[in-house]
């Protein structure tokens, strides 16, 4: 695992941290059935997966990470197989790290 802050403009110049792991959860889309996916970069306000065939940017996603409950994102890019996603509301900062903590 690999800690990293990323400047990011805004009012108020705050540094979000980002964490580059691999880390196994469930997506899904709308009714589709969940599918299994490599979570590798997570920031509290969104994270990167390495594949999810299918991905449609118009509907939104669900993920469930273990030990979390289930939570609502959007995907905001796609490069190939790798998707971007925001969540819908930040992740709180003890939920970020518990995160961390527990891919590491």
């Amino acid at each position: 695992m690999h800690i990293v802050s990323d400047p990011q403009p805004t009012d108020q110049l705050e540094r979000i941290d980002r964490v580059d792991l691999s880390l196994l959860c469930e997506v899904r889309q709308g009714t589709r059935p969940w599918k299994v996916a490599r979570l590798e970069d997570l920031s509290p306000g969104g994270f990167r997966i390495a594949w999810l065939p299918d991905a449609r940017e118009d509907l939104p996603l669900r993920i469930r990470i273990p030990g979390l409950q289930m939570l609502n994102a959007r995907i905001c890019w796609t490069s190939g197989n790798t998707i971007g996603c925001a969540f819908a509301e930040p992740l709180h900062p003890a939920v970020f790290e518990h995160i961390a903590r527990a891919a590491a």
